[in-house]
């Protein structure tokens, strides 16, 4: 069983699912769904379409460059089955994985580092472009904001007041108790 990669998007093909259309100079393309292949045959280039895996990496939005991917390459060598050999290939495919997930949470990271700043100063400059619609909201925030705090200080005073009357009940118990 092989899980091939849709030759429009990059996501995998898994066996009995896309489509496969095949040229008449015998060249096979895999496509993941319809979407893809619509695409494909609207001479789209995935480079240009926005949701595709081609994109992102062209755009420099995902790690294109990297040696976790050789060991993604297909190889057609026929290898007789060995268990021991089979479960040193799937824990080493873990690490792999394990790896280049790391990586790409690096590279994202550092990609966002240098945008946080930039995403600060285009908000700044858009509540001072529409100040004059926040002015109402905060106006209407610190009324809130008032009531809030005045239905608290009751609470606290009524509580205040029920406290000291239990405590004068208790008092008067106990010098009638003498």
């Amino acid at each position: 069983m092989r899980i091939e990669k849709c030759y429009f998007c990059s996501s995998p093909c898994y066996p009995g699912k896309g489509i496969m259309f095949v040229r008449n100079d015998s060249k096979v393309f895999r496509f993941c769904r319809s979407k893809c292949h619509r695409n494909f045959n609207r001479k789209r280039n995935p480079r240009k379409v926005a949701w595709t895996k081609a994109y992102r990496k062209t755009r420099g939005k995902e790690l294109a460059v990297d040696s976790t991917f050789e060991f993604e390459k297909r190889r057609n060598r026929p290898v007789k089955y060995d268990r021991n050999l089979m479960g040193k290939t799937i824990m080493a495919m873990q690490r792999v994985q394990a790896i280049k997930e790391r990586r790409e949470e690096r590279f994202h990271s550092n990609r966002m580092k240098d945008a946080k700043p930039e995403k600060v100063a285009q908000a700044r400059v858009e509540i001072e472009k529409h100040a004059e619609l926040l002015a109402p909201a905060v106006a209407k925030r610190e009324e809130v904001m008032q009531n809030v705090l005045d239905s608290a200080r009751a609470r606290i005073a009524t509580r205040r007041v029920a406290k000291e009357k239990v405590v004068a009940r208790g008092a008067g118990g106990q010098q009638m108790e003498e």
